[in-house]
């Protein structure tokens, strides 16, 4: 397993949100995690990577082997997880280039190394934009493409992705796709895929141009149900979540 959640009870500012999630993705998976609003999956997202609002009263998350629950946020990244927020901040007086070199461990003082240059590319974004100050400004589809790039720079062995079709036209997300892919191994044959990831989303629209080994429905705290993601999607699609409540409260 490359990421375990361990009957992970959280709260935020004394109010429970997690009521013992568990969780297991190995080596090369992509999961999708579903749920309504309030349900509890940016908490989720956010108790991994350590933020300390977030407070862990009962369970672990082991990662690539190790207890990471008493970890700082920092120590998290540099372990290897990453993450693409839905909303991230504006960055006054840090340009995405300086940005870049810092997540690619590039000497400041140097030019953008060719691999993180042709990235930029790929992405549509042009040398005037990689000096523009971090997301000031930025449309919603500049933000979703400028946290992938951040990510390619990063290149973490678990990437959690919140929303990243939300607010992005349909040319964006197939370009934002294609480089999902890249940070999930998907460009690899099976047996050759280490990097993971765990997407949130609530039309699923990015799964038609990502294919996610598993779907996990939120629901009161808990995982209400786990399974094959076209199968959760359709009943989702067609009954809302109301389905996935007996479900929820089974699991209470």
């Amino acid at each position: 397993m490359l990421l375990e959640v361990k009957d992970l009870v959280v709260e935020v500012e004394g109010k429970r949100v997690l009521n013992g999630v568990n969780l297991a993705i190995r080596e090369g998976e992509t999961h999708v995690l579903l749920g309504p609003n309030g349900a509890g999956k940016s908490t989720l997202f956010l108790t991994i990577l350590g933020f300390p609002k977030y407070e862990v009263v009962e369970g672990s998350i082991i990662f690539n082997g190790e207890d990471i629950t008493g970890l700082s946020t920092t120590e998290r990244v540099q372990k290897g997880l990453g993450v693409s927020f839905q909303n991230p901040p504006a960055i006054r007086g840090v340009s995405v280039r300086d940005l870049l070199k810092f997540e690619s461990k590039q000497d400041p003082d140097e030019d953008l190394n060719p691999r993180m240059q042709e990235l930029a590319k790929k992405l549509k974004f042009s040398d005037e934009f990689l000096d523009r100050d971090v997301n000031r400004g930025f449309s919603g589809g500049e933000v979703k493409r400028s946290e992938i790039l951040q990510l390619l720079a990063q290149e973490p062995l678990f990437t959690m992705f919140d929303e990243p079709d939300s607010g992005v036209d349909i040319e964006n997300v197939e370009l934002l796709a294609g480089e999902l892919n890249v940070l999930l191994d998907k460009d690899k044959k099976p047996g050759q895929r280490k990097r993971a990831g765990l997407l949130i989303t609530h039309l699923g629209y990015i799964l038609n141009f990502v294919k996610a080994d598993k779907a996990h429905v939120l629901m009161h705290g808990i995982i209400a149900c786990s399974g094959d993601p076209d199968e959760i999607l359709e009943d989702i699609r067609k009954e809302g979540f109301k389905g996935c409540v007996g479900c929820a409260e089974c699991g209470k």
